[in-house]
């Protein structure tokens, strides 16, 4: 297993920001048929290979993700891809 931990800050609302992980969150259903919940600020993925949850922060988000064998051959170009898509989606 691999682990990801990533802290990105942003000049959001907490409104704004938790309506843009929703965002990414259908972007990920969508594209990689995760699932995802809401917890209170907390929303959890998941999918065979991979499992982890988006907290937000004031003023930031905090992904964590564990992934599988397989994906952990892959753990840089999928941190890569998250680093991108916060910033596209939070500034």
């Amino acid at each position: 297993m691999s682990t990801i931990d990533i802290r990105h800050a942003h000049p959001l609302t907490d409104e704004r920001a938790r309506d843009a992980i929703a965002e990414v969150a259908r972007k990920l259903q969508e594209r990689f048929d995760v699932s995802a919940r809401w917890e209170g600020d907390n929303l959890h993925f998941a999918r065979p290979g991979v499992d982890g949850v988006i907290e937000l922060l004031p003023g930031a988000v905090r992904v964590k993700a564990e992934l599988g064998f397989l994906l952990s051959a892959m753990k840089g170009t999928v941190e890569s891809e998250i680093r991108r898509v916060l910033s596209e989606k939070l500034g």
